[in-house]
């Protein structure tokens, strides 16, 4: 046996190579402890876990009468996480995390486009969570830093105003817009 051969003989016996290549993350919701999405995200700052947590700015009055502005969740209860998927259990180890949302426990992929629209635009416009869902019509953002999302068009004695939902978590939040920048589908 030459050495050409002894070569190809011993390359057919040894195992393939492991692989190493590593999927790219994507954005999952999680699902917290009542107000501990702050705290989470703290935790998973010390992880190296890239993650996003919007939040508004409210007027809060206590019992005794002082009022202070308080920073909130949008999203009370969820927070945004971008792992690859076999670093889950690096997140559900933190402290406050309850799941990640999907079909039984698996974590469901959001679009990336929707969590990269929402972290650009939020500083731009005024936000705050919408609870209920008015009957009104669906209408899609055709002009300004959230371009492309589509809503519920909700008006009340403020202005205009569309309620965007994040189907995969049931969570909805309001928006101020001038009533050129929504159309109707």
């Amino acid at each position: 046996m030459d050495a050409s051969t002894a070569a190809a003989t011993e390359s057919l016996l040894l195992p393939p190579p492991l692989q190493t290549a590593e999927r790219p993350p994507h954005w999952y919701a999680v699902y917290t402890s009542p107000r501990h999405e702050k705290q989470v995200r703290e935790h998973l700052g010390h992880r190296c876990v890239e993650c996003f947590l919007p939040l508004f700015r409210s007027i809060h009055r206590w019992k005794n009468g002082c009022k202070a502005q308080v920073e909130l969740p949008l999203f009370p209860g969820y927070l945004f996480v971008n792992i690859p998927r076999s670093e889950r259990v690096r997140v559900l180890d933190v402290p406050g995390v309850l799941s990640f949302v999907g079909p039984k426990g698996e974590p469901a992929q959001l679009p990336d486009v929707e969590i990269e629209i929402l972290r650009s635009g939020l500083h731009l416009q005024r936000f705050e969570p919408h609870h209920g869902l008015a009957i009104g019509q669906r209408v899609r953002i055709n002009a300004g830093p959230l371009q492309g999302l589509e809503g519920v068009l909700v008006r009340n004695a403020n202005g205009l105003r569309v309620v965007i939902t994040v189907d995969l978590i049931q969570q909805s939040v309001a928006v101020e817009l001038d009533a050129g920048a929504v159309e109707p589908l």
